[in-house]
């Protein structure tokens, strides 16, 4: 592949590359093997970022033991004492000189492991021979072959049997020549590392193992968990949207709490099924409705694992998390529930974890009843245990407030409610990017989310139940595809799940939620919720250090949300400027009034994380309400 083409395809200037691989090798101080050479190695073009993989058999395991220094933010003259998690994909000064030495040049390239994660090299002629789809992809089990439309190249799956090639778009986040030799200096690993800048991205720099800086954990991101290390970097690669330009500045999306970006895996997989399975399911003989079939019941079990259930049967698809709810209250609740019969809710609820109940109690001369919460925005459990009694029904509570970000104590809750013959409905709308979801463990009746808070597409969710329940549950609506037979005297219906699908069901987005499951679990929900609480922390600190800004809920626990108000000004007047400097957050009530109210106000801004947010996307929204506050216009172009 020649130099333009690569530029064609979005990768590097390989001429660029080269002469920083070569100031980069004079550079580097001796091994004990001898001077390294100051001219590019054979064969070898450019160095890559990591790579997510498992270990290659008889790899050197030499885990990542630094801590990072955070550069200054922009222009918000906050201190360079913060640092960023362990795992941002920079090797240690010993990997570096390993990763370079004369034997990496060979044909047979070996990867050397940093932690859990490897190096590659570039190999330009041989990029256009691995199209491969995504960062994660040869973990994915859903996506049909061939793969189209190829992004990067990356190793295949755990063993010794890696390609030896992976390429890196433009905007990858690599050093510009002075940068990699202020990188290299021996100096720069002492405590007075001086930051450096590539554009406008913060660069975070290697300190001496064992050097702790305030404001971070010693442990920093964790390896050995059964993922990937987590590259920040490669994974923002995979959301085209975050490269989207709004008011002239690119996209910095803190709305994750409203609806999450799409990674390329979900996008191309809905593309495929409408390109080659688009079909009805279950109930035609041809090839496409059994493509169809075979792609919406493996998108069920890929939920049933995600949530560990018992059962592919304990998995009903629904539109989201409020049918879901809506659908237990309709059915169930409709079915079992009487007058003066107790429901439990909470504070913290969602409005759609508290109409449907009231409606409910309305119809059936049942009761609400509502947990309150402290100053912090977290259960008082002591008080529910007083609501709780024989005459309690049903506890239906958010395990994530999507106000707060406060993180319920779920499984305490589930079991005390069961010591009362209760059942039990958990909200994981806004839990389940964040946290590992086992409903067995928790042990509740029903579990709600909905795709889109997921990384899935918007339109699915799911209704877990626990089987028996399900099938012991009239269906709430009646159509074609929930019957076993149908005369005008008596219809028979089938057994969960079945029997809660009527008509032609969400199948593309169904398939596309199971994309998005399988993109979840390669990067792994462990490694995600680390990324977060550090990204979290980071956030909280800096966010406190603005004059008349008011945090909205401060549990010790929490998700990744920061909902805020700023003195003097309107919560639309924030979210408005900042939508200026190109940052979404989401401004009102956030369908979750009560809570507001319980903590004195209508309304707040509410940025939320993902795992694709990085320290200068908080970087960018700590300078601007910075802004705001001194009553200064947007950040120029």
């Amino acid at each position: 592949m020649h130099t333009s083409e690569l530029s064609d395809a979005g990768l590097p200037d390989v001429d660029i590359l080269t002469r920083m691989v070569n100031q980069l090798f004079s550079a580097l101080p001796s091994s004990a093997s001898g001077e390294l050479p100051s001219a590019a190695l054979p064969g070898v073009q450019a160095p890559v970022g990591l790579l997510p993989g498992g270990f290659p058999a008889g790899a050197p395991d030499a885990p990542i033991s630094a801590t990072l220094a955070v550069p200054e933010s922009f222009g918000s003259g906050l201190p360079l004492s913060e640092a960023a998690p362990q795992g941002f994909g920079l090797p240690t000064e010993a990997q570096l000189q390993e990763r370079i030495a004369p034997r990496a040049a060979l044909q047979q390239t070996a990867p050397l492991t940093a932690g859990a994660a490897l190096f590659y090299f570039l190999e330009p002629e041989r990029v256009a021979e691995q199209a491969v789809s995504s960062v994660v992809q040869s973990k994915f089990s859903g996506f049909p072959s061939p793969v189209p439309n190829p992004l990067a190249v990356v190793p295949s799956s755990h063993g010794s049997d890696f390609l030896k090639v992976g390429a890196a778009p433009a905007g990858f986040g690599l050093p510009s020549d002075s940068e990699l030799l202020a990188l290299l200096t021996p100096s720069q690993f002492g405590m007075s590392a001086a930051p450096q800048r590539s554009g406008n991205a913060p660069f975070y720099f290697l300190r001496q193992p064992g050097v702790q800086v305030p404001g971070w954990p010693a442990s920093g991101l964790q390896s050995g968990t059964g993922a990937a290390a987590f590259d920040i970097n490669l994974v923002r690669r995979d959301f085209p949207i975050l490269q989207e330009r709004v008011n002239g500045r690119q996209l910095v999306w803190l709305d994750n709490a409203a609806t999450t970006q799409k990674p390329n895996c979900v996008i191309e997989r809905l593309k495929y099924f409408y390109q080659h399975e688009n079909s009805n399911i279950h109930r035609a003989a041809h090839e496409l409705a059994a493509r169809a079939t075979d792609a919406y019941e493996g998108a069920r079990e890929k939920v049933r694992g995600f949530l560990n259930a018992a059962s592919a049967n304990e998995i009903v698809f629904v539109r989201g998390a409020t049918e879901a709810i809506n659908l237990v209250a309709q059915s169930w609740g409709r079915q079992y529930l009487g007058k003066d019969d107790e429901i439990i809710i909470s504070w913290l609820e969602h409005h759609a974890n508290i109409v449907p109940w009231q409606q409910l109690c309305a119809e059936k001369g049942a009761k609400l009843k509502v947990i309150p919460v402290d100053d912090n925005g977290q259960i008082v459990l002591d008080e529910y245990a007083k609501l709780l009694s024989p005459k309690t029904r049903l506890v239906s509570f958010t395990q994530v407030s999507n106000a707060l970000g406060t993180i319920t104590p779920a499984k305490k809750i589930i079991d005390m409610a069961h010591d009362v013959g209760a059942k039990v409905l958990v909200d994981g709308a806004q839990a389940v990017s964040h946290l590992r979801a086992d409903v067995q463990y928790l042990d509740c009746d029903w579990y709600a989310f909905s795709g889109h808070k997921v990384f899935g597409p918007t339109g699915i969710g799911v209704l877990y139940g626990k089987e028996a329940l399900l099938n012991e549950t009239q269906p709430w609506q009646g159509g074609g595809n929930m019957i076993k037979d149908v005369t005008f005297e008596h219809t028979q219906y089938h057994q969960a799940p079945g029997r809660f699908e009527a008509g032609t069901g969400n199948i593309a987005d169904a398939v596309g939620l199971g994309a998005a499951i399988d993109y979840v679990n390669c990067i792994g929900i462990d490694a995600i919720n680390q990324y977060e609480h550090q990204l979290l922390l980071y956030a909280t600190g800096l966010l406190k250090t603005i004059p008349g800004l008011r945090l909205i809920g401060t549990a010790p626990d929490k998700a990744s949300v920061l909902s805020f108000v700023l003195e003097g000004f309107k919560t639309e007047e924030v979210g408005a400027a900042l939508s200026r400097d190109g940052i979404a957050v989401r401004s009102g009530h956030h369908c979750a009034q009560p809570i507001l109210r319980r903590f004195g106000v209508e309304s707040s801004v509410r940025p939320s994380l993902a795992f694709y947010n990085n320290c200068a996307d908080v970087d960018a929204l700590v300078s601007s309400v910075r802004r705001i506050k001194s009553g200064r216009n947007s950040a120029p172009h």
